[in-house]
């Protein structure tokens, strides 16, 4: 005999009007207990097979079978072998089977009188894995027939029997008495005594069963249907304990942002999940992170469209998430309002991204649209949000705009560390300036007018070295204050700017004759200006464009050698700005070092020891003054010993 073969299978075939009926444990055992109760309670000697699926189930109802078996002697158990069921031949029949056969996921029990018989067959279900917590046990379910129809009973019969002789060949002569009294002979005709008419209204108990056993579905139902809820609040519970744990072990937004999509993704199933970030007023999102289902067509990368989104912009209006069940009835609906309503994009966008139902629900901080958290439902039938679902992604919503908050205010924490750890250096910059830049000057001028005034006879000649070394550091001293004053004012905000149309060329010429006038009579590199006579106008504050290039001018005069070269020329660029570029053939810059050279107090060889002189602050005021317009400012060069180029960008004229 094949052990594989399932009972249930087999009795269908033989009945092929009968029909499984979904069981849960518990009804099972009130069936079985009000037929083993029919066993108990019958006149005559019945026919008594039961079948568990393994001994410790056999063992929770044993000393019910010594009871039945103590009014009849066929009484056959069989069970799944776990520690000393065997088969044997006591007050009952023992029968144990292999657990690689199909008994071991079924549950059996017949009983057959002379004129009545009843049979539960049935086959465990083994749907998916359910943490039903403490009534696992008893929520589990079988596909089963439970009749008192005799002729269905001794059918079932007949195959148990097959299954006991498989087992246990030496009882086939018993069997085969069974199989004649009980299977074979037909019941008795007449009219019964009271006695036995009575007794048969309790041998066919069906209607009080029957009523016993919706009862206790309907229960099983409502159980179930209570822990699956306790099960969903408790997993969505964890899930935003999750993503505030994560809040709360890091400051990557990026890191948070992929954590809370992947969760929700997972937590609620849905084909995609999105989050981004996003403020009022933008055209297009980034999508950087996105749960995909399978099959589900990604958007990782794209630029996702706000500007004509009309749900977008309802909910960045509003404030409220927003719930779309069918997006084509909504698309339908926007369309009656208006033929252009909405854009031909977003209708394309939502047929390539296959949008069926959509599900929207802003973050927020304080009133303020940080982002958007976005649920996708893509396969037809649309579905109905429901409402403890948005109400987790509205939960955790709020726990991402709290951590986009925390990780601004890291961020702007960190930068103004930083700033403070630049006016550190700064302050203790300025100390070691002020003490070289100003106390030397101080000094060797008051050496100089002491020595005037100490000694009148002292020689003409040596009268003007003394007078023209004190004018000098007099000059160098008020340069540095001077230096000091503008970088600070424009370091504050507080310079109004005059804009207007000039020549870039003039400005070059004015800025070249300040150069030489202020270092005359000394050897200076040649300048030579290369701008181009057909440059059209260009919108900037001419004073103060004069004092950039001058003061580029010095710092390329101070380490370019007398017999080099200083060249300035202009070309119109893409973004209709001129670009300015001073080029020498100097000492040149390290290339770490060529955002360096724009940092305050910065000099090439230190602020106490160095031979060009200056305050390390020509430089940064010119990044002030061309950042203060909206352009930008750089430094490019091949390494040391082979020339600078200074380059900078300014407006044309509209």
């Amino acid at each position: 005999m094949n052990t594989q073969k399932s009972i249930v299978e087999s009795l269908l075939t033989v009945i092929p009007n009968g029909r499984l009926q979904m069981y849960f444990k518990s009804s099972l055992k009130a069936l079985s207990r009000a037929m083993e109760d029919q066993a108990l309670t019958a006149l005559d000697q019945p026919l008594v097979i039961a079948s568990f699926q393994r001994e410790r189930f056999y063992r929770q109802e044993s000393q019910r079978y010594q009871r039945i078996a103590q009014k009849t002697d066929h009484v056959y158990i069989l069970a799944a072998s776990e520690q000393n069921f065997i088969n044997a031949s006591d007050s009952y029949e023992t029968i144990a089977f292999a657990q690689d056969d199909e008994l071991f996921e079924e549950w059996h029990l017949i009983i057959i009188g002379q004129d009545y018989g009843s049979c539960l067959i049935s086959r465990e279900k083994h749907p998916q894995k359910e943490k039903l917590g403490v009534i696992m046990n008893n929520a589990q379910r079988f596909d089963g027939l439970c009749t008192f129809d005799r002729e269905v009973a001794k059918k079932a019969a007949q195959l148990l029997f097959e299954k006991i002789i498989f087992y246990r060949p030496e009882l086939n002569e018993k069997i085969a008495q069974a199989t004649q009294f009980y299977l074979t002979k037909k019941p008795q005709r007449g009219r019964p005594s009271t006695k036995i008419r009575l007794n048969c209204a309790i041998q066919n108990p069906d209607p009080f069963v029957q009523r016993l056993i919706a009862y206790l579905q309907a229960s099983q139902y409502k159980l179930i249907k209570a822990n699956r809820s306790l099960m969903s609040k408790e997993e969505k519970e964890r899930l935003i304990n999750e993503v505030t744990i994560a809040i709360r072990r890091t400051l990557d937004p990026d890191e948070i942002l992929q954590l809370a999509v992947e969760k929700l993704g997972e937590g609620l199933k849905v084909a995609r999940c999105l989050i981004y970030c996003t403020q009022e007023g933008e055209d297009y999102a980034k999508i950087k992170h996105e749960y995909l289902s399978q099959d589900t067509v990604s958007i990782l990368g794209q630029n996702w469209q706000l500007k004509d989104n009309p749900f977008f912009q309802k909910v960045s209006q509003q404030k409220e998430y927003l719930i779309v069940n069918n997006t084509r009835e909504e698309i339908d609906f926007y369309s009656s309002i208006s033929p252009s309503n909405p854009d031909q994009s977003f209708v394309d966008l939502i047929e390539n991204c296959e949008l069926v139902s959509w599900l929207l629900v802003p973050v927020l901080y304080q009133d303020r649209l940080l982002g958007m958290v976005e649920l996708h439902h893509c396969e037809n039938p649309p579905i109905i949000w429901k409402s403890e679902d948005i109400a987790l992604v509205d939960a955790i919503a709020s726990q991402v705009g709290v951590a986009l908050i925390q990780a601004e205010a890291y961020h702007n924490l960190e930068k103004l560390n930083q700033q403070l750890e630049a006016l550190d250096l700064t302050r203790s910059n300025l100390v070691a300036i002020t003490g070289h830049e100003l106390r030397t000057p101080l000094s060797t001028i008051q050496v100089c007018l002491e020595s005037l005034a100490s000694d009148p006879d002292m020689p003409l000649d040596m009268r003007e070295i003394m007078l023209e070394t004190a004018l000098n550091d007099a000059e160098r001293m008020r340069k540095l204050v001077q230096d000091f004053l503008t970088l600070s004012q424009l370091e504050s905000g507080r310079v109004e700017w005059n804009f207007e149309a000039i020549s870039l060329s003039e400005c070059v010429d004015l800025s070249v004759s300040n150069v030489q006038a202020r270092h005359y009579g000394n050897d200076l590199p040649q300048i030579i200006s290369e701008i181009p006579e057909d440059l059209p106008l260009i919108k900037a504050d001419g004073e103060w464009l004069v004092q950039v290039l001058a003061k580029l001018l010095d710092n390329c005069c101070k380490f370019t050698p007398a017999n080099g070269v200083i060249t300035i020329s202009a070309e119109i660029n893409s973004f209709h700005t001129v670009e300015v570029i001073v080029v020498d053939t100097g000492r040149g810059i390290e290339k770490n070092l060529l955002e360096t050279v724009f940092d305050r107090f910065y000099q090439e060889e230190g602020a106490l020891r160095r031979s060009t002189g200056g305050t390390g602050l020509g430089l940064a005021i010119c990044r002030q003054i061309i950042e203060g317009w909206g352009g930008k400012i750089w430094a490019d060069s091949e390494g040391k010993n082979k020339g600078s180029q200074f380059h900078f960008t300014i407006p044309l004229v509209n």
